[in-house]
């Protein structure tokens, strides 16, 4: 007998994402929303004079969640009239014989699809945002615990100018606060689709209430806000418009690219052996080589980020799409790709708590990768503390250039350590300052003011960012990986 392991599952519900994400874009979840919106557009109706009957109500509220044997029912309908709403419409009044003449009433197909699409965006959204908010604050904590201690900056892939450890993760902080700023806009910009009939102008419900437009206006009002919305859209066609989903994407696939972003400096942070993602007592790193430390999870966030960051081009396209009022091309696209978009984000989400809950940071490498490239940094102190002491700014320049070109020769074509300190130390014109050598080469002295700035930037746009988020941030747990 054929199993679930007998069909194809896509990785992010069988792999990488959370339950109650795979919950909100389930059938049962859909299906039930369906029942929830025919509830609330009957009970809408009757408030409003239309003869409901007390029964049709309270058979309705009493199946509002769909049940396996009903599935069986509606797939067996759909079989039949190749019509997925009219089905479901079929097999909720068998349940609900009372209702049965009043199910979807005055309504079109998108009344249930595009208002249950509309809250799933809403409500995917309100589990993703404080997921984020949860890894802003983690990585605020390292930011701040880290903010003093020196290590390389690179521009161009080459060692560059010290910044701390802490200032790095404050960048990956900042563009997470714009993905932040991004969802929040991106679920508050979301209005209901409401009542609005085939082609968006009511004309059903009008006729329904003999053409009185109050009633139409108060039903779309008591309809949205029994689904949770502040407000409706006034102007539809058949469908909410696609640029909807296209705004919800970009916030989406941007955020994706943070993901990778991170994912990338996180994993050359542990090629050169300064920092890790957390490994655990029995994990493997290869099946060949034991010894190995591979950066699985940063791997798998770039990966999942970049599938991500390519999605909202498919919410561009199927909105370009549209004809007038409307195109059956949206329809299998976005049964496809919104719960992607949100899958995939949390499954993004879940690899950055895991990963920022356990950094594991190496002090001593990334001192010695300081010290290996210090000495070059500080010739330009080195000078002007000459200058201070009546020598040739010149002169100072000319013995650091030889000095500097010998010791760099003994890096690469020797291998051997940077020795431009011994050398400096050797020769006889750098007398003068060899007291103020060890003072001229503290590395927290090439920092500029990395430190400060993390502590501002923690304490004013972080803190005011997350809140919002205290009741989430005060329950927060390191997310745990299933595989």
């Amino acid at each position: 007998m054929a199993t679930s392991n007998d069909f194809y599952q896509t990785p992010l519900n069988s792999r990488y994402s959370s339950s109650e994400m795979k919950y909100l874009f389930s059938p049962r979840n859909r299906f039930s929303t369906w029942r929830s919106l025919w509830l609330w557009l009957a009970q809408s109706q009757k408030e409003l004079g239309l003869p409901i009957t007390d029964e049709a109500i309270e058979q309705m509220k009493a199946h509002l969640t769909i049940q396996d044997e009903e599935f069986e029912v509606a797939a067996e309908e759909e079989k039949r009239r190749r019509h997925d709403v009219m089905a479901h419409v079929h097999a909720y009044g068998q349940v609900a014989p009372a209702a049965a003449g009043i199910i979807h009433w005055g309504a079109t197909s998108c009344y249930c699809t595009d208002n249950a699409d509309l809250i799933f965006l809403r409500d995917g959204l309100d589990i993703l945002i404080p997921k984020l908010a949860v890894v802003v604050d983690k990585l605020a904590g390292f930011a701040k615990e880290y903010k003093d201690l020196p290590c390389l900056g690179f521009t161009h892939g080459q060692p560059a100018q010290l910044v701390t450890v802490g200032k790095r993760a404050s960048l990956w902080i900042q563009d997470l606060l714009m993905d932040l700023r991004n969802l929040e806009r991106a679920r508050d910009d979301l209005r209901f689709r409401g009542v609005k009939g085939t082609t968006g102008t009511q004309a059903s419900f009008l006729q329904i209430f003999n053409g009185d437009h109050d009633k139409v206006e108060q039903l779309d009002e008591l309809v949205t806000e029994k689904a949770g919305f502040n407000s409706a859209f006034i102007i539809s066609s058949q469908t909410y418009s696609r640029k909807i989903d296209v705004d919800v994407s970009n916030a989406l696939g941007s955020f994706g690219s943070t993901c990778e972003r991170i994912g990338i400096d996180i994993r050359h942070l542990a090629m050169l052996k300064e920092l890790e993602e957390p490994f655990e007592k029995d994990q493997i790193g290869s099946s060949a080589m034991a010894y190995k430390r591979n950066p699985m999870r940063s791997e798998r966030l770039c990966s999942l980020g970049r599938h991500l960051q390519n999605l909202p081009k498919d919410a561009l396209d199927t909105y370009s799409a549209q004809w007038f009022e409307r195109s059956l091309d949206d329809s299998a696209i976005r049964r496809i790709s919104i719960p992607e978009l949100y899958l995939s984000a949390d499954a993004c989400l879940i690899l950055l708590n895991n990963i920022t809950s356990g950094f594991v940071v190496y002090p001593e490498v990334i001192r010695r990768h300081v010290n290996d490239e210090l000495p070059f940094m500080a010739t330009e102190n080195v000078i002007m503390a000459c200058v201070k002491k009546g020598l040739s700014r010149q002169d100072a320049h000319e013995e650091i250039r030889v000095l500097s070109h010998q010791a760099a020769d003994n890096v690469k074509k020797h291998g051997k350590n940077n020795d431009l300190l011994e050398r400096i130390r050797r020769t006889e014109f750098f007398a003068p300052i060899l007291g103020e050598l060890d003072a001229l080469l503290d590395p927290s002295t090439f920092t500029g003011r990395a430190p400060q700035q993390v502590e501002k930037f923690v304490s004013t746009e972080v803190k005011n960012a997350l809140k919002p988020y205290e009741a989430a941030l005060a329950k927060a747990e390191t997310s745990a990986l299933h595989v």
